[in-house]
């Protein structure tokens, strides 16, 4: 007898409660459930002012636009909308515009008074949601962001989705159960299937055909928990009107099936980053129909079938055969297996490995491409059936931006950029770009770029970028300022200046150490493409609106996020002096910059632990809570310990550190130990008069190997012995006050930031806006 994983597994009060809720909706029309989930959304958000709101559904706009109105009757406010999404994006709309209120990933500004005002005139009338898809999230967002989310967490996320037009919502939760009811099915053990998994923080690489195993085996404790929330997330995401994207099949499978199907023409794919290659069914073979519908089948039975499927054959991988009549065959045949599980299946395909024989092997209406990063509807190519240019050979393309990678912490986003409009202006060229989509790696940092991309498909054109940043402040802190709005104009014309879009600049703080530091990680190298002194000014303004602010969380938390990108890049010139005193073998000016950095270091996971948000303690006592055994727990702290540091790999990792996070706790415990290991070899070196040597050592990624010398491999013995040590997790996860804290380092670092910044910096007679690529050299 086969075990599987299903509902049968979850407590018997569960069952009850599933029922009780089915009943409780059959008793309602479609649209009053909708209707309901919105109530229960306002309820959720600002507690006891659902009773102030009337929620209507209106037909959608013409060519079935989403549209929502917003007014007020009898001392009522009514929303009005053609779905819930629609309704939930007007009671946003009403928060913001009419009650100057805020709600972000990073606290809410709610100071509602307990008669909700009228709406003001500019909202009343129709409003259109352009675009027929918002889609929201990458594979990746669900293991560098997401992977030890519970229901209460998720709960707030959908909620967020809503209130911001989010109506395509990517859906992997659950898919362990899904792969390995699958795989038992096919000969696998109950061992052998969760030896196959990865584990949470590394699975979103499994579903993206890269990687397997990595972090597990999972427990069957994690593969039953997941189905529960996977089906709260997908049950909500319909009761607000969504639309997810669940996991097609395009033949991926472990490595294991080779040996259990040797009649199959399963390859073993490439490797990736370090990592063995899985292996790939191909499409063409007979055992893909029947294994691609089992896989489908056992989704649907546990999540139940949605239309939309994702599917990316041969994803950042070569395919086995490179020849347009052999793709055009895979195409037909992922094709086929979706029409014949889904006659109305939409197939959903990333543009990050896309291949044009494959593409046009399927009809037009049958395929939704995910521009990930705009580019592709930048470009044109030449479309054979009515020799018109447009993006991806004519097909339907939603224009995504794609923010963040790996979660790395730093301030940057063109916000003029979005301020612009992209989807209108691709829209206006190109009749095939039918939506808009957030496809960062990461979320929860920048909160000023996702407020104004997700605002961006309720705008027909461009927004004045100054006048919505200063409205932006009024609401997020609470109160209009001059001085709030002005400090926001300073961000705007630096870290958020023109062309600061895409990867982010390195990190000093979270580099690998050397003297001569190139990258942080595979990303872009160091430098600052703005003058520094527009973040000292933007502070000291923000400070200035303490007592008047104060009582904002989102207002503390961008104190703390201001603050770290000061400190950071501060860093990134002591780093520079103590290198250029130990080449000059100045023993006195080394120790001087190299433990300035060092407490500047520590003096920023002081400063982040006031919070949540960037704190590995919370990360690992999170991983942790899921864990039944200490076993298990451990298991989860492994994981999520690499992700961050090594990222992993079968063997030395290659894309070390490329999920750096400026995150308390982590940068005490690893960036500043591995930077205190490095400094005190470079003295040793100084004291003993030999020359240390870095030119010539060997790269990966365009920095030094993980093992590039003596010292890297010392460095790597004990960055491995790290994410293998276990209860790392600082107790208490945060620890004093946010605005006390910024003040004191603002104070001490205004003084000491005069010995590296040029006197004719520190009397800003520089022009506001120049970059300093090569800040801090001699």
């Amino acid at each position: 007898m086969r075990t599987t994983v299903s509902s049968a597994v979850l407590p018997i009060y569960r069952y009850l409660l599933v029922i009780g809720l089915f009943f409780l909706s059959t008793a309602f029309k479609k649209e009053d459930t909708g209707i309901r989930a919105v109530y229960d959304l306002i309820e959720r958000v600002t507690p006891g002012y659902g009773k102030q709101f009337v929620l209507e559904q209106i037909p959608a706009g013409t060519d079935g636009q989403d549209v929502y109105e917003i007014g007020g009757k009898k001392g009522k406010v009514i929303l009005r909308g053609n779905n819930p999404v629609s309704l939930a994006t007007a009671y946003n709309q009403y928060l913001k515009y009419t009650c100057g209120a805020h709600v972000s990933w990073f606290g809410d500004q709610l100071n509602l008074p307990k008669k909700l005002p009228a709406p003001v005139e500019s909202q009343k009338g129709m409003h259109v949601i352009n675009g027929k898809y918002r889609v929201y999230m990458n594979y990746c967002t669900f293991s560098y962001t997401a992977p030890w989310w519970d229901w209460k967490r998720w709960e707030r996320e959908l909620d967020y989705m809503a209130m911001n037009s989010i109506n395509m919502p990517l859906a992997p939760i659950g898919l362990e159960a899904v792969w390995y009811n699958t795989l038992m099915k096919y000969g696998f053990t109950d061992k052998e299937a969760r030896a196959c998994l990865a584990g949470p923080a590394h699975s979103a690489w499994q579903w993206m055909q890269n990687i397997q195993s990595y972090g597990g085996p999972l427990p069957l404790s994690w593969i039953q928990s997941h189905v529960e929330l996977g089906q709260k997330v997908i049950k909500r995401q319909l009761e607000l009107g969504m639309q997810p994207i669940q996991q097609g099949f395009s033949g991926y499978v472990p490595r294991e099936m080779r040996q259990k199907f040797p009649k199959a023409k399963i390859s073993k794919r490439g490797g990736w980053c370090g990592f063995q290659g899985a292996a790939q069914l191909d499409p063409t073979d007979p055992l893909f129909q029947s294994f691609g519908r089992d896989f489908m089948e056992e989704e649907k039975k546990l999540f139940g079938a949605h239309g939309v499927y994702a599917a990316d054959p041969f994803h950042e991988g070569k395919p086995p055969v490179d020849t347009p009549e052999y793709l055009g065959a895979v195409g037909k045949a992922i094709h086929q297996l979706f029409k014949s599980f889904d006659p109305n299946a939409l197939w959903a395909m990333q543009s990050w490995s896309l291949r044009e024989p494959i593409v046009k092997a399927v009809p037009k209406s049958d395929l939704l491409i995910l521009d990930l990063n705009g580019g592709r509807c930048n470009k044109t190519h030449k479309e054979e059936k009515d020799n018109k240019n447009a993006p991806v050979w004519g097909y339907p393309v939603v224009a995504g931006n794609l923010h963040n990678f790996g979660g790395r912490i730093n301030m940057h986003g063109d916000l003029r950029l979005i301020a612009s409009n992209q989807y209108a202006t691709s829209r206006s060229k190109w009749d095939n770009v039918c939506g808009s989509g957030l496809f960062m790696e990461s979320i929860i940092q920048n909160p000023v770029f996702y407020e104004l991309a997700f605002e961006m498909p309720l705008h027909a054109g461009e927004v004045n970028i100054e006048e919505w940043l200063a409205g932006y402040a009024a609401r997020r802190y609470g109160a209009p300022s001059e001085k709030t709005a002005q400090a926001w104009r300073y961000l705007l014309e630096g870290p958020y200046k023109k062309g600061t879009n895409g990867t982010e600049r390195s990190s000093i703080i979270a580099a690998r150490s050397a003297l001569n530091v190139k990258k942080s990680g595979p990303n872009k190298g160091l430098g600052i493409p703005y003058s520094p002194l527009l973040l000292w000014k933007a502070q000291k303004l923000l400070l200035e609106e303490a007592d008047k602010m104060g009582a904002s969380k989102p207002y503390r938390f961008d104190l703390v996020d201001l603050q770290r990108q000061i400190l950071t890049n501060l860093g990134q010139v002591m780093h520079k002096r103590a290198a250029g005193a130990f080449r000059k073998k100045d023993r006195k000016g080394f120790l001087l910059h190299s433990n300035r950095f060092l407490e500047l270091m520590h003096d920023t996971d002081v400063l982040l632990r006031t919070r949540e948000e960037f704190n590995f303690d919370k990360w690992l006592t999170d991983a942790r809570s899921w864990g039944t055994t200490e076993e298990e727990k451990n298991l989860f702290e492994k994981d999520a310990t690499s992700l961050v540091t090594i990222w992993g790999g079968d063997g030395d990792p290659r894309i070390f550190d490329y999920s750096w996070r400026e995150w308390s706790g982590l940068i005490e415990n690893f960036y500043l130990k591995r930077w205190k290991m490095f400094y005190d070899e470079m003295l040793g070196y100084l004291d003993r008069g030999e020359e240390y040597k870095e030119e010539g050592l060997p790269l990966a990624y365009g920095r030094e190997a993980f093992r590039a010398n003596e010292l890297y491999n010392k460095m790597g013995d004990w960055e491995m012995s790290f994410v293998s040590t276990y209860n790392k997790a600082r107790t208490p996860i945060t620890e004093g006050d946010e605005i006390e804290t910024v003040k004191r380092l603002f104070k001490k670092y205004s003084e000491i930031s005069k010995d590296y910044y040029s006197k004719e910096m520190a009397a800003d007679k520089i022009k506001d806006g120049k970059s300093f690529e090569n800040l801090g050299e001699d």
